[in-house]
């Protein structure tokens, strides 16, 4: 089989598509043969070198998300049969054609969408979901503020957000305000024109997926005893003191709960996944330089087909 693998780290020359012995599932896990996958901003800074500071041994295979069909089960699992469709996260490894993963970070495939669709949520959709509601404890009613609002993890917290009954300010550039408002946000701000923290008042949770001077900003629109979470910022530690606020910073963990309700949330009409281009599997490299660039509406994915 085919596996997108460095070696060292740096740049796309560094990744090649190696051939691989097929990976064999130990009792609590599922071979699944990739049928798409979802390009993120960690992939290639895992390739830049971040896979140091996230304890990874080279060679690393890259890819965190996957969607695909399951041709082998562990002895131990009974949740999943061969040939369910199914979609989930990994450590290293989506960008494969076959991996093998942990049952307990899986789940069904929302039959309502194609594989291509699926590769956008994992990842996104779970970083999202535990930023917003495990990490923030937003609630029906409150008032959001989601800075990165028309990428991967934004567009999907923007409609997650909404169908949770909150109140929605989105942070979007010029190209993208449009889409963002389709999305369903109630105030969608272009960021290049005025200052947003300027603008925007008395949030109950911002989440933040810029990071930098976006994230510095972000904390004056908080209310006193408000809640910033970032999942790309390292807070300095005096930001909650000086602000009257909580910070957090999420990191995201495999979760086939919400997994599952993520994948309820898209069968029952209420999410829509927005796919930016897609690229075959030959063509990975590609698909990180496009990332990296981040100029990306939705998702970028990977087709095995």
């Amino acid at each position: 089989m085919l596996a997108a693998l460095i070696e060292e780290y740096g740049s796309n020359d560094v990744v090649n598509l190696a051939d691989m012995n097929r990976p064999v599932p130990g009792s609590n896990e599922v071979l699944v043969r990739v049928r798409a996958a979802g390009i993120n901003p960690v992939d290639w800074k895992i390739r830049n070198g971040a896979g140091a500071r996230m304890g990874m041994t080279l060679p690393i295979r890259l890819g965190s998300e996957f969607v695909g069909v399951i041709e082998e089960i562990g002895s131990d699992v009974s949740a999943f049969a061969i040939s369910d469709d199914v979609f989930g996260m990994v450590k290293t490894g989506g960008f494969s054609e076959y991996l093998v993963v942990d049952a307990a970070n899986i789940a069904l495939k929302p039959a309502a969408i194609d594989a291509v669709q699926a590769a956008t949520l994992p990842l996104a959709g779970t970083t999202a979901w535990q930023a917003m509601f495990d990490e923030g404890g937003l609630k029906e009613g409150q008032r959001l503020l989601i800075t990165g609002a028309s990428g991967g993890v934004g567009s999907l917290a923007v409609q997650l957000a909404k169908a949770s009954g909150a109140h929605v300010t989105a942070l979007a550039s010029p190209r993208n305000l449009d889409f963002v408002r389709g999305l369903g946000a109630d105030v969608v701000i272009d960021y290049t024109a005025d200052p947003f923290e300027d603008l925007v008042r008395d949030i109950d949770v911002v989440f933040d997926t810029v990071g930098s001077d976006t994230f510095e900003r972000a904390f004056r629109t908080l209310r006193q005893g408000g809640v910033m979470v970032t999942v790309v910022a390292f807070p300095a530690g005096d930001e909650a003191e000086r602000f009257g606020v909580t910070v957090k910073r999420s990191f995201t963990v495999p979760n086939s709960e919400s997994l599952g309700e993520i994948g309820q949330m898209v069968q029952s009409g209420k999410l829509t996944p927005h796919v930016d281009q897609i690229f075959p599997f030959s063509q990975v490299k590609d698909a990180l330089e496009l990332s990296e660039i981040g100029r990306v509406r939705g998702k970028i994915v990977l087709s095995f087909a």
